[in-house]
């Protein structure tokens, strides 16, 4: 029973963003480590398929347990190895197994296939044997990058110098290289282990994907500045953030989960980060006008999202059912939106960084398309040109990422700037806020929409980004009829001058 107890805690964990799995069975200390991790991975794998099984059975309405409990005990009833221990548990899911048969049966027959394999989507079918290179970004709170290559030097690794192509990533065992875009990243062979290596246990190096470290890159908050992460566990880019910031200034952090934001705590102390203030808060009732928020200049935003970039960990598959993922696509887009115009409203907004692990236009381009349309005083910047892989027409500023173009899970990345000439705008109350309608071009639904499943109305892409020339039209329509008024008062002023001095004065 422990082997279950254990993988049903560490996917939900995954499952609400606190962690990638590997990362979480490492530090479980579980006795036997490969079993565990091959559990989870699998049930994560199939996580789409299990929950209609479970729901279309009312599981867990019979036995009670968690859904989470489900899906590892479901893999294994019918999927897996069969189930593993004795005792309540086994007669449980012993008594159920007929009609999680015959659901199964009925699925297959449904989605005309005849291997279990065979249901899982096609982006996991894609993803299925993806290697891609280990990532090791150095934090350079607590080290540098030449130390941290003399220690893997000296660890028995072979340092091939920096690399030039992508092609340079593609290295043997106990090889590597430092990456040809971010100074601060490593690259090592895939499967390359690190999590019982000194350097992780004592936060000298934090394990991330290239794609995750590109938001605080791009970002690049200067010493001493001002920044938001708005949706900031499991804490990775916030401690990217405090080492591009050199731990010195204010890092605002927020994120909505109790549970994800003590995760993070741990991470952040262990990274040796000093000069961040953690929020348990829900970053959209966090109010612009909040006077420790003034010189705000930097925000991160990486809301929740699909998650459908992320190759075969870490996220669940996407459902079966068309119209149900295009609903929640919509769900996530309305609510990536709102996110997106409340972190514009901050009054001395510089610039902001906005990045999904999602690979839908519905949440990346669609979303900042909408955001400039109604936040006419922030405009794209153009990021990275030798980058190999953009975004959408007509967004190419945007940055894209894959496993086969960069060699990264699924991405993608934009940075908005404040517009020189552009007059910053106030920010809204939280009472206007809330009663304030969104566009028609992105409907924000409310709660009780994203309830009932209304998906959002995206913008067109065509109509996404203004030319200079239209926003300097835009500034001028905005500017004229006020121009007007001024030079009708100034002429009723200079005919009352000239009646005033026409009139004869009455010793």
């Amino acid at each position: 029973m422990a082997l279950y107890a254990k993988a049903a805690d560490i996917l939900e964990k995954v499952e609400s963003k606190r962690g990638a799995v590997k990362t979480l069975v490492f530090e479980s200390k579980f006795q036997n480590i490969k079993q565990l991790f091959a559990l989870v991975c699998e049930t994560q794998k199939y996580s789409s398929v299990l929950q209609e099984l479970i729901e279309s059975t009312k599981l867990l309405k019979q036995t009670k347990v968690k859904m989470t409990q489900a899906k590892v005990l479901v893999y294994d009833l019918l999927i897996g190895q069969g189930i593993k221990c004795g005792g309540p548990w086994k007669v449980m899911m012993t008594k159920h197994r007929a009609r999680l048969e015959a659901a199964l049966a009925r699925m297959k027959i449904k989605q005309k296939v005849t291997k279990n394999k065979d249901l899982l989507p096609s982006s996991v079918q894609q993803a299925e044997g993806v290697l891609l290179p280990r990532y090791v970004r150095v934090n350079t709170l607590k080290t540098t990058v030449d130390d941290a290559v003399d220690y893997f030097k000296r660890d028995g690794f072979s340092y091939l110098g920096e690399a030039n192509r992508l092609d340079d990533l593609d290295l043997k065992a106990k090889s590597f290289v430092r990456d040809l875009h971010l100074s601060d990243l490593l690259v090592f062979a895939p499967k390359t282990e690190f999590h019982e290596h000194f350097l992780y246990k004592a936060g000298h190096i934090i394990l991330q994907d290239k794609a995750s470290c590109l938001p605080a890159f791009l970002l690049n908050p200067p010493t001493n500045s001002h920044v938001i992460d708005a949706c900031a566990a499991p804490g990775n880019k916030t401690s990217h953030l405090a080492a591009i910031m050199k731990n010195k200034g204010r890092l605002f952090a927020f994120d909505l989960d109790a549970k994800r934001l003590a995760t993070m705590s741990t991470l952040l102390l262990r990274a040796g980060v000093r000069c961040h203030q953690l929020a348990h808060q829900d970053f959209l009732k966090v109010d612009p006008s909040d006077p420790q928020y003034k010189d705000v200049e930097y925000v991160l935003l990486d809301p929740s999202c699909s998650g459908s970039g992320m190759v075969c960990l870490g996220t669940d598959a996407s459902p079966p059912d068309p119209e149900r993922e295009q609903r929640r696509l919509g769900n996530l887009a309305a609510f990536q939106l709102r996110c997106l115009n409340h972190a514009l409203g901050f009054p001395r907004l510089q610039r902001l960084v906005y990045s999904t692990c999602s690979v839908h236009t519905e949440e990346n381009e669609k979303v900042v398309a909408a955001g400039l349309q109604q936040n006419p005083g922030f405009r794209l910047v153009h990021l990275l040109p030798v980058w190999p892989e953009r975004g959408l027409q007509p967004l190419s500023q945007c940055l894209r990422a894959s496993t086969t173009k960069t060699l990264t899970h699924g991405f993608f990345v934009a940075l908005l700037e404040r517009h020189s000439d552009a007059v910053s705008r106030a920010p809204p109350s939280l009472e206007e806020a809330a009663s304030s309608t969104p566009s028609q071009e992105v409907t924000s639904a409310s709660p009780s929409e994203e309830a009932e499943g209304k998906p959002a109305v995206a913008a067109p892409l065509e109509a996404s980004l203004n030319s200079e020339e239209e926003e300097e039209e835009e500034m001028e329509v905005k500017t004229s009829p006020v121009e007007g008024q001024a030079k009708k008062k100034r002429k009723r002023n200079k005919k009352k001058k000239k009646k005033k001095a026409a009139t004869p004065i009455v010793a």
